[in-house]
């Protein structure tokens, strides 16, 4: 088997790709809460056709994006972590990410839209408040 390029253990890698990517814990309330709102959303929505990302929950109308960010995955500024092994590695990873998510931002705006980051250690109920202020503010 033909060894990694210094990005990690097999065992890693296996973690990873069970690593959920859509329907996470944090996702999932706050999607529950909007729900329970009455706001009606699109999840893992392809806002544009230029960009090969999709956003967590979509208002296509109001043109209003949710990220819903992990903490780790995301590099959080209160809580983002870096692991011990392969530092180099992780550091290029997960700011490849950040930049990645900024560049999501940057032309989202660009193309009209709002977006709403949510952090996964916020409270489901006070990012559901946002999300509803930032909707109705568009809504015709």
């Amino acid at each position: 088997m033909a060894e990694r390029p210094g990005a990690m253990s097999d065992a890693v890698a296996a973690r990873m790709r069970l690593q959920s990517t859509r329907d996470t814990k944090p996702e999932v309330l706050i999607r529950r809460e909007l729900h329970r709102r009455g706001l009606r959303y699109r999840i893992q929505y392809k806002i544009l056709d230029s960009l090969n990302r999709r956003m967590d929950i979509a208002f296509p109308r109001e043109r209003v994006a949710v990220d819903v960010r992990g903490c780790f995955w995301h590099d959080c500024p209160e809580h983002g972590s870096r692991p011990k092994s392969n530092q180099d590695w992780w550091s290029s990873k997960l700011e490849g990410n950040v930049q990645r998510d900024a560049d999501s931002e940057r032309r989202l705006a660009a193309a009209g839209w709002d977006v709403v980051v949510v952090w996964e250690h916020e409270d489901p109920v006070e990012a559901a408040d946002r999300v509803e202020r930032v909707v109705l503010s568009r809504r015709y």
